[in-house]
């Protein structure tokens, strides 16, 4: 995933002593300047993965009553493909055997079962995006591609939030939505209890960026 922007370091001066600071400069003495030190922006050459202990990809959907009900999925892959011509291509897969509704063991038995997610004959959920352009992860935008859940393939959208820092998935997270409804994929009970709007949330982080 390329990533924009150089994020500004300390100026170099700030690391002299307080007292050198403070001295005024010598008759006839040249004060010298330091300019601003920067990070490259990191290009990536080959594949990125998520990295599973900093990422989090969870779920809400809400009853009839307006109660949120949050969900997450424990274990989870990801990987960015960087195409010949520099677009990027992700790859999400989410586990649906140990999805979970925390503190809730009645609510996630039911988003294992049948009735929703069905993890015993459908163990994951997959996204697979078109290639879209990188900087998509820094300005924000849409991502398009097909989610596959519980054997039924359709298009989708993940939508990406603008970046907070200059370094998007190594400083900060990469926070993206996708909102489906949930009848298009079989998951049609609980209509007068569930809301059929569902939103996945992804809070990405990657490995460690490629040396500049």
């Amino acid at each position: 995933m390329s990533l924009r922007g150089a994020a500004a370091l300390l100026l170099a001066a700030l690391a002299l002593p307080a007292g050198l600071l403070a001295q005024p400069a010598a008759p006839g003495s040249s004060t010298l300047r330091h300019a601003p030190v920067t990070l490259p922006a990191v290009k990536a050459t080959g594949p990125m993965f998520l990295d599973p202990r900093r990422s989090r990809i969870g779920f809400d959907v809400r009853t009839r009553l307006g109660q949120r009900i949050e969900g997450n999925f424990p274990h989870f892959e990801g990987r960015i493909e960087v195409l010949s011509d520099g677009r990027h291509q992700v790859h999400l897969k989410m586990f649906t055997r140990s999805v979970e509704i925390p503190g809730k063991d009645r609510y996630t038995g039911w988003m294992r079962g049948a009735d929703f997610f069905d993890a015993q004959r459908h163990p994951a959920v997959e996204f697979d995006s078109l290639p879209y352009d990188p900087d998509t992860v820094a300005q924000g935008g849409d991502i398009q591609g097909r989610l596959m859940l519980r054997g039924v393939s359709h298009p989708e959208v993940l939508r990406v939030e603008r970046a907070a820092c200059g370094r998007p998935g190594y400083d900060c997270d990469v926070v993206s939505r996708g909102t489906i409804l949930r009848g298009r994929y079989g998951m049609d009970n609980w209509q007068l209890a569930l809301s059929d709007r569902v939103t996945f949330v992804l809070r990405a982080r990657l490995s460690e960026a490629p040396k500049p």
